[in-house]
């Protein structure tokens, strides 16, 4: 079943990896949003009633279409039309 989308901006698809994939109860999901700040609101929301997600995706780190968002605002990072957010929570080794 396709998640329900809501907002305005681009649309794309936001991919959960490892812990983030098994809080959010999904692989990926399409998200709606001017800003990185915005889809991962729209998230958080869609998702309020898993307490977990929300503790993982605050440690998470992101790429948006491939390039890494590291210490910039949320909110400056612009998501594009058919982007991908991909969702990568810490992990061990490297």
């Amino acid at each position: 079943m396709a998640a329900s989308v809501t907002g305005t901006g681009p649309g794309g698809t936001i991919r959960y990896w490892a812990a983030a994939k098994a809080a959010a109860g999904t692989a990926e999901e399409p998200y709606r949003a001017r800003t990185l700040a915005d889809a991962l609101a729209a998230a958080r929301k869609r998702h309020g009633d898993r307490p977990e997600f929300a503790r993982v995706l605050s440690r998470c780190s992101f790429l948006v279409d491939g390039d890494p968002v590291g210490t910039r605002e949320h909110g400056s990072v612009e998501l594009a039309e058919g982007g991908t957010v991909e969702v990568l929570p810490p992990f061990a080794g490297g």
